[in-house]
């Protein structure tokens, strides 16, 4: 990352939004933190001030003190800048591998880290289009409606870390996908009608994958068994799963075969519900023409 001459000024926090340090976060807090301090030792040893090193990397003095103090999560432009600054020969550089591994909320990166061990993936969505099925500009526009407010900086974090799980379509071998969504959910235009027609034209790239089914549920069905809320069902490669359901257990995850068996059973049901996916793809297609 470099001084921005055309704009005379440096990078600051208005310019970097997204990476604040979760204080509830230990494990992201002590990763953060020792990275923090190893940029600050290295850059004293070399006799730079912080706004020196700043100007340097192109960032301002006060993100600069902030990343340094563990409590502002680095970019990997910035830790790959400051290892050429400060002559680390690559050690800086590599910090980027502990640190992307806590730069996303703890809650998001506990659900990844399960996807990215599932062989199987159910999953219904009555409210949204699916949060791994969303694209960047959709996600970014979904965020910004939900009341409470999030902050800036929790937007642009949430939104890159929902485009960090989209991970598990890229895994080989490849987990089976399948995603029931609602009718309504395609033609709200959240965000505006550009962004839904990107949303319309990635759902349909991604229903072409061989290992994801794409399923529409139509507004005028007369049976729905998902009136009780979504469903995630994730399976294992030891036959083991957990799934999630708003009517069990109150929402929290489960693994007890009993409780999987009821949500295998109502998902099911949805997708006789719903449309065929070659049915869905045509109806998304319909959709695209008319948005």
């Amino acid at each position: 990352m470099t001084v921005e001459a055309d704009a005379g000024r440096l990078k600051g926090e208005a310019d970097e939004p997204g990476w604040e340090v979760d204080p509830d976060d230990e494990w992201g807090v002590a990763v953060i933190a020792t990275v923090g301090r190893q940029l600050k030792l290295r850059r004293e040893a070399v006799g730079m001030r912080a706004a020196e090193f700043g100007a340097a990397v192109g960032y301002g003095e006060d993100l600069v003190y902030k990343i340094e103090g563990g409590k502002r999560i680095p970019r990997q432009e910035y830790l790959d800048r400051a290892d050429e600054v400060l002559g680390a020969g690559g050690l800086i550089a590599a910090t980027w591998e502990d640190v992307q591994r806590v730069r996303y909320p703890k809650k998001v990166r506990a659900l990844r880290e399960m996807e990215a061990r599932a062989v199987e993936l159910q999953l219904y969505d009555p409210l949204n289009i699916h949060g791994l099925l969303q694209t960047a500009e959709y996600a970014h526009g979904l965020l910004l409606m939900r009341r409470p407010a999030y902050t800036q900086d929790e937007v642009e974090r949430f939104t890159s870390a929902r485009m960090a799980r989209k991970a598990v379509f890229e895994r080989d071998p490849a987990p089976e996908l399948s995603f029931v969504l609602e009718e309504w959910t395609l033609r709200r235009p959240l965000g505006g009608r550009a962004a839904l027609r990107c949303q319309l034209e990635h759902l349909l790239e991604l229903g072409r994958l061989r290992n994801v089914e794409l399923q529409v549920m139509p507004m005028d069905r007369e049976e729905h068994a998902g009136v009780d809320g979504g469903i995630e069902v994730l399976k294992f490669a030891d036959g083991s799963g957990v799934g999630r359901s708003p009517v069990v257990a109150n929402g929290r995850p489960v693994s007890e075969p009993r409780q999987l068996r009821i949500l295998e059973l109502r998902y099911g049901i949805i997708r006789a519900q719903a449309l065929t996916p070659r049915e869905s793809s045509a109806f998304i297609e319909q959709l695209l023409g008319e948005t």
